[in-house]
């Protein structure tokens, strides 16, 4: 029996936190902008990147570039300072040869996504991707989660499961799309009142190890 298996690029399969934070400071540095640039750079990029995020930042720093350029220059950059490890990549190889289909499912722009994930050596390793722009819908939209599924040859509800770190976006709107849910923890305690999670790892190589060692589901 065929398994499908969504996997959350961002924070998941490759450390997004700190890539902007090291993209910020290089950045920062190679413009000799003021000491706290950096800091504001990379709190305004965190949570949500988009080519429109640069028109308020190109004011409040006085950079030159106008926001298009900026972008660009903040797609590539951020491609450069991502990874997906070794292992990881591994354990998405033994998810396919156990029989998942495995997708990437990721809220974000497809220019940056897709240099994410070229960069960081995932697309030889999953059978599908799903970009929330080009999806025309975000998670947790139930909607988004259903073309993932289809571009994977699934159609809800299914045995499926997603995989992320962000309790909302991942685990709240996998749920009521009908997935199971692992939550990848990174450290941090689960603190969403009305939503439990199916399984909770602290680290995605964790996740898909629970999820290898899983049996098959009649459902």
């Amino acid at each position: 029996m065929s398994r499908l298996v969504l996997v959350d690029l961002d924070d998941t399969l490759i450390d997004r936190r700190d890539a902007v934070t090291a993209w910020a400071t290089d950045f920062s540095a190679d413009r000799r902008l003021p000491p706290k640039a950096a800091k504001t750079l990379a709190e305004a990029l965190r949570e949500r990147a988009r080519p429109e995020t640069f028109e308020a930042l190109r004011a409040q720093l006085g950079l030159a570039e106008p926001p298009e350029e900026l972008w660009d220059i903040y797609r590539v950059g951020m491609a450069s300072k991502v990874a997906c490890s070794s292992a990881t990549l591994v354990r998405l190889d033994l998810l396919r040869a156990a029989g998942w289909s495995v997708g990437v499912l990721t809220n974000g722009a497809v220019d940056i996504q897709r240099a994410k994930l070229t960069t960081a050596r995932i697309l030889d390793h999953v059978d599908a991707v799903c970009i929330s722009e080009e999806a025309g819908a975000r998670k947790p939209e139930p909607e988004v989660f259903r073309t993932a599924a289809a571009r994977c040859g699934f159609a809800l509800p299914a045995d499926a499961w997603m995989v992320g770190d962000n309790p909302m976006t991942d685990i709240a709107g996998a749920s009521a799309a009908g997935l199971r849910t692992v939550w990848v923890s990174a450290g941090s305690t689960w603190a969403t009142p009305g939503l439990v999670p199916d399984h909770i790892s602290p680290t995605v190589m964790e996740a898909v190890d629970f999820l290898l060692g899983r049996p098959e589901s009649t459902r």
